[in-house]
């Protein structure tokens, strides 16, 4: 007897409600059942039977006052769940904590998935001015400092996969916007050991980041300290974050077993 393909077993209601709390993501937090119908492309009575399923156990909710429906609590205990599964988030508390309290400025973790950063986890300064959390974003990998770090150590071949196009969205003046210029500015970052992102998905934002890697010398993601420009200039980012960012990447990646 033949084995089966795993998409032979796939069952269509539960792929479609799937596909209903994947349309809550970046900037779209609340949705109504005609536009849940449009994107899904479903009958409005089928989206309103899957939507009192998933509202009947918490993972998504009903806004009383606009009749339009968010991401419920359980969706939120899941990703946490999650997030305190990993091994890496872990390892990962003490470094933030001790990055913040040398430089008190806003540090991250993240990871590479598809072409993007995701940021796992941070710790916060306590300055007034500071970043936007990024905690669950995903970022374009090309103009982020942390996506530079995961790209700088991958084939040619795989950043041709990730990242198919020869010219990439400017974010803002200093974004880098073609592969020849990406390519000479990976080649710097992996000869280095750090990226540095100047303002190139965020202005008036500046970044610096190191590679963590596990026991298998595997990059498995990237720690980074991230601050306004005017408190991030060239001088501190040269004498102070890059010692800073990249002895907490070989504590971490000690940590995970990763021996130079």
């Amino acid at each position: 007897m033949a084995k089966k393909e795993k998409s032979e077993y796939i069952i269509q209601a539960v792929s479609h409600a799937l596909d209903l709390l994947e349309q809550f993501h970046d900037d779209v937090d609340e949705l109504g059942v005609t536009e849940l119908s449009k994107r899904l492309k479903l009958h409005k009575n089928n989206v309103f039977r899957l939507l009192a399923t998933l509202e009947s156990r918490g993972y998504i909710e009903q806004n009383k006052a606009t009749e339009n429906y968010r991401l419920g609590l359980k969706s939120l205990e899941l990703g946490q769940t999650f997030i305190k599964q990993m091994g890496l988030l872990r390892q990962a508390k003490p470094t933030l904590e001790k990055m913040v309290a040398d430089c008190n400025e806003t540090c991250y973790v993240a990871i590479f998935k598809e072409g993007h950063v995701v940021y796992l986890d941070m710790e916060e300064t306590d300055m007034t001015v500071r970043v936007v959390s990024r905690v669950g974003s995903r970022l374009p990998a090309y103009c982020t400092a942390a996506g530079k770090i995961h790209l700088a150590y991958m084939s040619e071949d795989d950043i041709n996969e990730v990242l198919p196009t020869e010219e990439f969205q400017a974010y803002s003046d200093t974004t880098i916007t073609t592969r020849k210029a990406l390519k000479e500015e990976l080649q710097k970052v992996a000869e280095q050991g750090y990226a540095i992102d100047k303002e190139e998905l965020d202005l008036g934002v500046n970044c610096v980041a190191a590679p963590i890697r596990d026991y298998t010398r595997r990059i498995v993601g990237s720690i980074s300290i991230s601050g306004p420009t005017m408190r991030l200039g060239e001088e501190r980012i040269a004498k102070e974050l890059v010692p800073l960012v990249l002895q907490a990447s070989e504590e971490l990646s000690t940590r995970l077993g990763y021996h130079n």
